[in-house]
């Protein structure tokens, strides 16, 4: 089985850049935070003390992003969030960002999970794991997402 999470955002003024659309890095903002949420409500694992008690980071180690057409303040993009690959110690995550039916920009991203003490990837925790499994990559729902 596989899902994905979804999340609106209203894009606010301090997204924009003197022209008055979205400053690209702003994005990238967006989805660490959509990343956040998802971890905290759709995987339902704390994310705060996946960093702070439990000492595990989650760093973007590949990025590719693809922007498509500018967002506006006021407007509201539709960010959703699938997972793309399960690795030992990464997941692949793609990101959508949608308004009216348009796609704004799109991210790919390789996150591995690594011991804030070592320095060093570990492999993905099994509480983790287990949460991961309903989004778990199939064919059919990725290419519903490209």
């Amino acid at each position: 089985m596989s899902t994905s999470f979804e999340r609106p955002v209203r894009i606010r003024f301090s997204h924009c850049d003197p022209a008055g659309i979205v400053y690209f890095p702003q994005y990238l903002v967006m989805t660490n935070v959509l990343v956040e949420d998802w971890f905290n409500e759709g995987l339902r694992i704390d994310y705060a003390q996946m960093i702070a008690q439990r000492r595990i980071g989650l760093p973007i180690v590949k990025l590719d992003c693809e922007f498509s057409r500018p967002s506006q303040m006021g407007e509201t993009i539709l960010l959703t969030l699938c997972v793309t690959t399960i690795g030992r110690s990464s997941i692949g995550i793609e990101i959508h960002g949608h308004c009216n039916g348009e796609t704004r920009f799109r991210s790919q991203q390789v996150l591995v999970f690594m011991s804030f003490d070592s320095g060093k990837s570990i492999a993905i925790p099994g509480d983790i794991a287990s949460a991961l499994a309903a989004y778990a990559p199939s064919s059919s729902s990725i290419e519903a997402h490209r």
